[in-house]
């Protein structure tokens, strides 16, 4: 059992309660409230149109590899093509952000104590770290079909593989970029990770904010 002076005290969120008058419980709890919020809020920002796209923070571009080929497009009079690809890619992962919810969710409310003191110790990174071990995984697999779909409508993703493979086999391209359709997968996740630890940071500044006396008892005024 986790000495309850240990959550309160080690935390970094400047509790504004004396350590004994909350327990490990409801802190854990008022941590999980504030996951489960960071959570929908973040599924909400993303999964919506230009959720990616109209957010520099999270768009999705071309590999920093294949930067050189989009010049090359623009100059040849083919950026048209370079936005089209850009737009399907940043279409497919607001299209598949909304799968994340349930398995988010449930993340935040089944986090044991143990979770929550190491979410209260860490730092800006906490909340995606235990995100992404808890749910990157299951979350890739559901993700994987919906972009698959969505890039697919574009027949520049072929064209896209085609190049990024041949660069890849090179040694040009890392592997894990060489496919669209994983690419776009794996920089969705990363962006909905950010965007969670974004909400997380808020609630910390200013829980008063949130409209929730809980998470106003857990992390101070």
């Amino acid at each position: 059992m986790l000495n309850r002076r240990a959550v309160l005290i080690a935390s970094p969120l400047a509790l504004s309660l004396p350590a004994w008058a909350l327990g490990e419980s409801e802190a854990a709890t008022g941590i999980r409230a504030a996951l489960e919020r960071g959570a929908q809020a973040a599924v909400a920002q993303l999964g919506r149109k230009d959720g990616f796209l109209g957010d520099e923070r999270v768009r999705i571009e071309l590999p920093d590899s294949l930067k050189g080929a989009a010049r090359l497009l623009k100059a040849t009079g083919q950026g048209h093509k370079l936005d089209e690809l850009l737009t399907a890619m940043n279409r497919a992962a607001e299209a598949a952000v909304p799968e994340a919810r349930v398995l988010l969710v449930n993340a935040a409310r089944n986090m044991s104590v143990e979770d929550a003191l190491k979410i209260v110790k860490g730092g800006d990174d906490s909340v995606t770290q235990f995100f992404a071990a808890k749910t990157r995984a299951p979350l890739t697999e559901r993700f994987l079909p919906i972009v698959t779909r969505a890039t697919e409508k574009q027949a520049l993703a072929d064209k896209y593989n085609a190049v990024a493979g041949k660069a890849a086999g090179l040694g040009l391209v890392k592997q894990d970029d060489a496919n669209i359709q994983q690419y776009v997968t794996r920089r969705a996740l990363d962006g909905l990770f950010l965007m969670i630890g974004e909400e997380e940071r808020q609630i910390r500044r200013d829980p008063v904010g949130t409209g929730s006396a809980l998470l106003k008892k857990v992390f101070g005024g």
